[in-house]
């Protein structure tokens, strides 16, 4: 008996695992940007900007954690693995986004225009992607420190964390092709 594949799944089985793996992620996406929306971050300037990103940083690190093991235990783990690169993913970029938005509001001047929420996701994902269209850049020594902390950030999550789930997928298929084997 092999691992278990799509290609074992009936037509039913296999467009309701496909349901799953679009519409989770989809639905996680979208609930996590309405929070981001909603979230009073005008209201953090109490607390350190570097101890709510630091935070932050360790709860996307616990929950990659958490995901690899879940993809290791999962039946079906590409499946698994798009779901949580689709919470992973967008929650470190909000996160870097919140802190930009944070940053601007309580520091004129941080960056080169004023940044409200849309335009600190904007300025997230050109980071992230490298494309650096140069309209908002920051000025100020926290903002660029901010931003080196996203790009770095953004080589581990490239690297590190594609290279776990991708690790996790192959370990948990090896894993089952394993036990499917001794039970022969």
């Amino acid at each position: 008996m092999d691992a278990p594949s799509l290609d074992g799944l009936d037509h039913a089985a296999r467009r309701r695992l496909y349901r799953r793996a679009v519409l989770r992620p989809l639905a996680t996406v979208t609930a996590l940007i309405a929070l981001y929306y909603v979230i009073p971050l005008d209201r953090i300037d109490d607390l350190p900007l570097a101890l709510v990103l630091v935070t932050g940083l360790l709860a996307i690190v616990g929950l990659c954690v958490w995901q690899v093991s879940a993809i290791q235990r999962s039946r079906y783990p590409a499946v698994q693995a798009i779901e949580g690169l689709a919470f992973a993913v967008p929650l470190f970029l909000l996160l870097f986004a919140a802190g930009y938005y944070t940053l601007a509001s309580l520091t004129p001047g941080a960056f080169t225009e004023p940044v409200d929420r849309t335009d600190a996701l904007y300025f997230t994902v050109t980071v992230f992607t490298t494309v650096g269209f140069g309209d908002i850049a920051p000025l100020t020594t926290p903002a660029r420190v901010v931003v080196l902390v996203q790009m770095v950030a953004d080589l581990m999550v490239l690297g590190v964390l594609l290279r776990a789930v991708t690790g996790a997928v192959r370990i948990s298929r090896a894993r089952r092709r394993q036990t499917a084997s001794e039970e022969e």
